[in-house]
């Protein structure tokens, strides 16, 4: 994180998204400023809360993906949550807390895998001395000669010690096979063969389906709950060497993996390094209605002791949200960011407005991002055998219809050009198997699009439904 400066964070995001440069450097800023804390002596660490961003801009221009991005940049617990599924409490629905829940859950899941990645040499290991186990199993002890030699004094000692012997002769030939066949179980020399293994039965019982949605504000899972009072069950399953070799280096991680020390250590990163993104603020804000709406402003008073920093029982443990950083994000067409509560204002002190995408951003977007659209669409048709080419002209089009669609009705930025590209690809798309045996290339220009496109543009009912 310390390499991570604010002008390398804003370079990394513009690996992925055009524009938006007052944006990128507020997050770029945000994150910063928590490696900065970091630095501070503890009593001073603790007074240093993080600036919440409040980003305003139309749908579809990147404010979801800047957020993704930037928790994805620092390896940190992300959730993107929508403020509309959230009611006020005393109504059905989520309450506000879960998203705190949902987080460390996050976090678990996030630490685990880190934890699980260290010890997969070592549980591989142990997994392929099972497998090997599993391929030469220890003969059956025979103490006795019949069932009547158990109640009537047994084997004499020198039978007992040829039996011993026998036994100890036996294991030793096993092992030495054992020994020998591990090399050829790690060089996948086995992986074919089929072998029956026990693996735990996680088949979830009956009693989840009863318990409600409501048992979440305890952070209590029914499963949990009754979980311990029964053994796990174990089932059988007939598998190729090469999958038991996976599930049993999942089960021989999770063995060495000490769960407590992942709770702790995932609890403090929620807290230290988590990221809220809350979409959809807009449509909460506005003044107090009855009828269907009449919970909103009880929303904004749920999420406002959240976002303030407070403790939120999991059933894991406690969790602050003292140091969870919050950006919230809302297109605010019908409503304006002082329709918020004033207390939730305050919460959010960084605004950032996002521009609507021109043409030349669309142009940018189908050719500059890491992911974007025309290499997705060359590598997912290249999979059937054949080349597309998108000639310079093919491309100023497309961004020029997009532009042309979004301005006459709806503007949903960005995601415009799934729709267009979606519709122009549409045919070679579907005959791509067959057209493969014929040509290898396909050169999209200019005449191609307008032949695809230019009907639905013109006619704005159709353009309306279908881009």
């Amino acid at each position: 994180m310390d390499d991570l400066t604010p002008k390398k964070i804003v370079d990394e995001l513009n690996k992925y998204i055009v524009g938006q440069k007052e944006a990128k450097k507020s997050v770029a800023l945000a994150l910063r400023n928590r490696f900065r804390r970091q630095q501070l002596p503890p009593d001073l660490k603790e007074e240093v809360i993080p600036k919440n961003i409040l980003m305003i801009g139309p749908t579809g221009v990147g404010k979801t993906e800047i957020a993704r991005r930037l928790a994805k940049l620092v390896k940190a617990p992300f959730i993107k949550i929508e403020a509309t599924k959230f009611t006020e409490v005393g109504y059905v629905g989520r309450d506000v807390d879960s998203m705190v829940r949902d987080l460390l859950e996050i976090s678990i899941r996030m630490v685990k895998q880190e934890k699980t990645e260290k010890v997969k040499e070592k549980a591989r290991l142990l997994a392929d001395q099972k497998i090997c186990r599993l391929l030469y199993p220890a003969p059956a002890k025979d103490d006795t000669k019949n069932p009547f030699e158990a109640i009537f004094g047994g084997l004499s000692k020198s039978e007992y010690k040829d039996a011993q012997d026998d036994y100890n002769e036996k294991m030793k030939v096993i092992e030495e096979k054992r020994y020998h066949t591990l090399k050829d179980v790690q060089s996948g020399k086995f992986d074919d063969k089929m072998i029956e293994i026990e693996v735990e039965d996680n088949t979830p019982p009956m009693l989840e389906v009863f318990s409600g949605s409501g048992m979440e504000e305890m952070g209590i899972n029914m499963q949990d709950v009754f979980g311990g009072l029964f053994p796990k069950k174990r089932k059988k399953r007939r598998v190729t060497v090469k999958d038991a070799r996976r599930i049993l280096t999942q089960e021989e991680a999770q063995k060495i993996i000490d769960m407590d020390e992942v709770i702790n250590e995932s609890i403090k990163k929620a807290e230290e390094t988590g990221i809220i993104f809350i979409d959809e603020i807009d449509k909460i804000a506005g003044k107090e209605a009855h009828g269907p709406d009449v919970s909103r402003e009880g929303v904004q008073r749920d999420i406002l002791p959240i976002v303030e920093g407070s403790t939120i029982m999991t059933k894991y443990g406690p969790v602050k949200t003292d140091h969870i950083l919050f950006i919230a994000a809302g297109a605010f067409h019908v409503s304006k960011p002082s329709d918020l509560i004033p207390e939730l204002q305050g919460r959010f002190p960084i605004r950032v407005e996002l521009d609507s995408l021109s043409e030349k951003d669309l142009k940018k977007i189908l050719l500059e991002p890491k992911n974007s659209l025309i290499k997705q669409y060359t590598a997912l048709i290249g999979t059937e055998g054949i080349k597309i080419h998108f000639s310079e002209d093919a491309i100023n089009e497309i961004a020029k219809v997009a532009t042309y669609v979004n301005e006459k009705s709806e503007n949903i930025g960005a995601r415009r050009l799934y729709t267009v590209m979606e519709k122009l690809i549409e045919d070679i798309s579907f005959n791509a198997p067959e057209l493969a045996q014929k040509q290898s290339e396909i050169e999209i220009d200019k005449n191609y699009v307008n032949n695809k496109l230019k009907d639905i543009v013109k006619d704005k009912d159709l353009s309306m439904y279908i881009l």
